[in-house]
């Protein structure tokens, strides 16, 4: 069953590329929305989107408190990974029957796999929200927080994690840019070519901010939505996003760059599992009992090419 009142949301990220979208999404559709942030420049900002802005950070205990106390909906778009504010919003939201939204990534299925494709496994690294794997030592502690927050739904909290894949288009909030097709351009423009790591045959899991969105706002509408949702609607590797970068932008080609390389760029953690490994997954879950479906059909490779 779908609410037909307007909620009152909090959301953490409120300035960020996702949290900004999704409440300006949320906006649109009548519901009354308050933001966390940390200036009070960022909410003089905030409040020129109509968004009502809360002081503070992930580490005030008693502000994220008594906003899950006091929202029908609570959303996490600030930090995939601040295991303290996850804590603090489930004590606050335990047996009241509240929505909570957490944002995850799919980095968590990916290996360092140093721009190389994985041709002769990619069945098997291909997943849905029923696959089960191992995630890498460093991503573990990511998926511990998924998993506590899936747990929630066994203590009275309708709990829903949303595993975006490469998110790529122009922001709908303050912020703008996404993360991993930006940071290439960039590097296109500064040196005259578009990177890929070692081959780039590594492939990515993709989804438009507007269609990421829009799965938000039907997780947070529809009040049978819970559970693990990866959040794609196509892929493509690295080489051809890169491919693509260097013809929009007139570059002289593509240069590949080894792991340290690409580390001297980046940092490690965003070269080795945002850049260099594959990411594959499947929005099963989200079409098939939500009837989700992507608007933007078109693709990275096309968005890159007209952006």
């Amino acid at each position: 069953m779908s609410v037909t009142k307007p909620l009152d949301i909090f959301i953490t990220g409120a300035t960020g590329y996702i949290g900004g979208s999704v409440a300006a999404a949320l906006l649109s559709r009548g519901h009354q929305v308050r933001g966390l942030v940390r200036s009070e420049q960022a909410a003089k900002q905030l409040q020129a989107m109509k968004i009502e802005p809360v002081l503070g950070s992930l580490d005030d205990v008693d502000v994220l408190r008594a906003e899950a106390e006091r929202a029908d909906v609570v959303i996490n778009a600030a930090s995939s990974d601040h295991r303290n504010s996850i804590d603090i919003l489930a004590a606050a939201l335990f047996g009241t029957g509240k929505a909570f939204l957490h944002t995850s990534g799919s980095s968590i299925v990916g290996t360092v796999d140093r721009g190389e494709s994985t041709e002769n496994v990619w069945d098997e690294r291909i997943m849905d929200a029923d696959s089960a794997w191992t995630p890498h030592e460093i991503k573990a502690p990511r998926v511990a927080i998924d998993h506590r927050v899936l747990d929630l739904g066994a203590e009275g909290v309708r709990s829903a994690v949303l595993c975006n894949s490469l998110v790529y288009g122009r922001g709908l909030g303050l912020r703008q840019d996404s993360l991993q097709v930006p940071a290439l351009i960039s590097y296109g423009l500064r040196y005259g070519a578009a990177p890929q790591i070692g081959e780039g045959a590594n492939i990515w899991s993709t989804v438009h901010i507007g269609d990421l969105c829009r799965l938000y706002t039907r997780v947070v509408e529809d009040e049978s939505a819970r559970g693990f949702y990866f959040v794609e609607t196509g892929e493509a590797s690295f080489h051809d996003m890169a491919v693509a970068i260097a013809h929009r932008f007139e570059l002289s080609g593509v240069r590949s760059l080894t792991l340290d390389e690409a580390a001297d760029e980046w940092p490690y953690n965003m070269a080795a599992f945002s850049l260099g490994s594959n990411s594959r997954v499947r929005g099963t879950r989200a079409r098939a009992e939500l009837g989700w479906t992507a608007r933007h059909t078109d693709g990275v490779l096309h968005w890159i090419g007209c952006c």
